[in-house]
């Protein structure tokens, strides 16, 4: 078995695609947006003795700055990655090992993976849960190499996917009847919803921005979502669905699109109009979209860690949940100390500087706001 880089963004999707766990955030696209933010993207690929690639990952790497100098540590960030077949455990352990090469190899003080690995079903605790064997197993075999559950989790642990293979009706039946209720009467009230493009993109930060001042949640500056919208529309991989009412915008969404699954990453909305239910009307159409683009799988990209009604993503799960979707929880993030003592002071500082950082993200969204 092989594991080396690879550089030809022609060829790198198209070999990721057909792995286990194929996702938008190790697409070509993906390291290219990070490459403008500080990360140096290293796209690596393992093949089994047939010839054919049977693991893939798109590694980031981030150089610690001091006084303006890159300092030769720095921390490695595998986005809902690795892509294999975890229940290969003979592949499990030479990607794991070859992993914790590299980030040696590299100067890395910890390697952080997030693979989209299901450990379960369901919410635990209720009727209808199932344990996933296998990321059950990885888990194990985490914490018997060394590996700690991340204090800093990058993404959702937790979703909520809904199953596209069904007809629209059987979809619509599926959904709780107040979602399939104010669906219709968004449609009935006048909400329109027409796909955007690059043309859009300051439109949809703008609605952003504001949504996330209201509802008192953090998001980056405009030109990082810039970078990734514009990226992702064109490469065919993300969609914009801006929502009307009399032809003025209300809100929106970005759906990404990528090997047969769909992610709401990104909703936006503004204030007027509420009542008319286009964040209904608005989610329905990105799910008849990826389903007509060929999407098996719409994934609402986030759900509690805990579901309980003082989790922060309740009120929001509950949205989601009537949709007839159901709960998948998954590994999480998971870091490699590489260097252990320097890992501990870094945990111990980060969240101090991202506590400052995410005060100024916000002061610096509200002014965007006023420009």
């Amino acid at each position: 078995m092989e594991a080396l880089t690879i550089q030809d963004s022609t060829h790198w999707d198209p070999l990721i695609a057909g792995l286990p766990g194929a996702h938008a955030l190790q697409t070509w696209a993906w390291g290219q947006v990070k490459s403008r933010f500080g990360w140096d993207p290293f796209h690596l690929l393992w093949r089994c003795d047939s010839g054919e690639v049977c693991a893939a990952a798109l590694l980031l790497e981030r150089k610690l700055i001091l006084g303006g100098f890159a300092l030769p540590l720095g921390v490695m960030y595998l986005p809902r990655g690795p892509m294999l077949d975890w229940s290969d455990q003979a592949l499990v352990k030479t990607v794991l090992d070859d992993l914790g090469g590299f980030a040696r190899q590299k100067g890395a003080i910890f390697l952080k993976i997030d693979p989209d690995l299901p450990v379960g079903y369901g919410i635990p605790g209720e009727g209808g849960v199932d344990d996933h064997p296998v990321g059950i197993s990885v888990q194990n075999q985490l914490k018997a190499r060394g590996w700690i559950f991340s204090d800093e989790q990058i993404q959702f642990r937790n979703t909520v996917e809904v199953d596209l293979t069904e007809e629209e009706d059987a979809l619509l039946m599926r959904m709780k009847s107040k979602t399939r209720y104010n669906i219709r009467l968004a449609e009935r009230r006048g909400v329109t919803v027409r796909p955007g493009g690059v043309a859009d993109i300051d439109l949809l930060y703008q609605m952003y921005a504001h949504t996330a001042v209201r509802d008192d949640f953090l998001i980056r500056g405009k030109p990082y979502y810039q970078a990734v919208w514009q990226a992702f529309f064109k490469a065919g991989l993300a969609e914009p669905l801006i929502a009307e009412v009399e032809g003025e915008p209300v809100g929106g969404v970005v759906i990404f699109r990528f090997a047969g699954r769909a992610w709401y990453m990104h909703g936006m909305s503004l204030d007027d109009h509420r009542e008319k239910m286009f964040n209904y009307r608005l989610q329905w159409e990105g799910m008849r979209r990826s389903k007509a683009a060929g999407c098996h799988t719409y994934d609402m990209w986030g759900a509690p860690d805990t579901f309980t009604k003082d989790d922060p993503l309740w009120g929001v799960y509950r949205f989601k949940d009537g949709f007839g979707g159901y709960v998948l929880r998954t590994l999480g993030a998971w870091d490699l100390p590489v260097h252990p003592l320097i890992y501990r002071l870094y945990s111990q500082t980060l969240p101090r500087v991202l506590a400052v950082m995410r005060a100024r993200g916000k002061t610096s969204t509200k002014r965007s706001l006023s420009i």
